[in-house]
């Protein structure tokens, strides 16, 4: 649940962006995962403290993690400027699943269950099915995109969900080597935050331009950014980072239907169904798994809950 509420607030970004339609998209990006990446490291800084011993034993996943926290918002942002906000957003969180499930299976050695697999088929099938209908309903638009931008636009949607992979599946070795949600995420988001505090010194003066430019960095960054990740972290203290990643497909039908209901855009039916398919894939992840109750006793008896905690590697 509180990666579905952090893929909602999530979902909100392209929307809020809307309002703000002088700001560009790297300025988007440093402002919200910078500010809101320092703002948790503050709030966590406590626990920071008190972790850092164990924090320093795992520089290379924490660097890691900063690291793709700081190349993902510029990525992502600019690959929906390029390609569009259908496309963009539907290449960078619907590849991420794939990715995230590649890093486990290379390097922790997970196996992919067919529940898994159910339901990534199922969210990635609806995820395209709403980027082919939003992409429709906008070619009555003008100024259409050049075929160089679309394809660069895709290939930063792609490193994009690449980073956003990749700074999950740290935070969450981080988390199941015994670091709190909050020492880890504040760590690796802080410093992805101060990495991104040059690009925005650089690209932000049109945040100042106007109040509601102001008004928009500061709900970026404070909500979806800031809250949005806590609740990520303390969802990724239970799930593995591909289901967790899995779920947040359900950031895209939340931008689609933003985008109707606020913005005024139209969905054509496809676009439903494809929601629809999504909201498939969230019930598939999330019923918990019924099993027998273990008759034996020791090592091989498995509780209800250690079932419902059993992600995409559980045998």
């Amino acid at each position: 649940m509180c990666v579905l509420v952090a893929s909602v607030l999530w979902g909100t970004t392209g929307t809020a962006a809307t309002f703000a339609p002088s700001v560009g998209p790297l300025a988007i990006g440093a402002v919200a995962m910078g500010l809101g990446g320092l703002l948790q490291a503050l709030i966590a800084a406590p626990r920071m403290r008190r972790e850092a011993p164990r924090l320093r034993a795992h520089k290379g996943v924490v660097l890691l993690g900063a690291l793709s926290v700081g190349a993902y918002p510029l990525a992502f942002y600019s690959s929906m400027h390029l390609a569009g906000v259908a496309a963009g957003t539907v290449v960078s969180i619907g590849s991420a699943p794939l990715a995230s499930a590649l890093i486990e299976r290379v390097v922790d050695g997970r196996r992919l269950t067919r529940r898994w697999m159910a339901g990534a088929a199922l969210g990635l099938s609806g995820t395209v099915l709403l980027c082919a209908a939003e992409a429709a309903g906008s070619d009555s638009g003008p100024g259409m995109r050049s075929a160089s931008e679309t394809v660069l636009g895709v290939g930063l949607g792609l490193i994009a969900g690449l980073t956003y992979a990749l700074y999950s599946w740290a935070a969450h070795r981080l988390i199941s080597h015994g670091i709190t949600s909050g020492a880890a995420m504040g760590t690796v988001f802080g410093t992805g935050g101060l990495l991104l505090m040059p690009v925005l010194l650089a690209t932000g003066a049109p945040l100042l331009a106007s109040w509601s430019n102001a008004a928009v960095g500061a709900y970026m960054a404070l909500v979806p950014m800031f809250a949005g990740y806590v609740l990520f972290g303390w969802g990724l203290a239970h799930v593995p980072t591909s289901t967790a990643t899995t779920l947040s497909l359900l950031e895209p039908a939340v931008a689609a239907v933003l985008a109707v209901l606020v913005v005024g855009e139209r969905l054509p039916l496809p676009g439903w169904a494809g929601i629809a398919l999504v909201g498939g894939c969230l019930a598939v992840l999330t019923t918990p798994t019924r099993r027998p109750r273990a008759t034996t006793t020791g090592p091989a008896a498995t509780t209800p809950k250690d079932a419902a905690l059993a992600g995409p590697g559980a045998p």
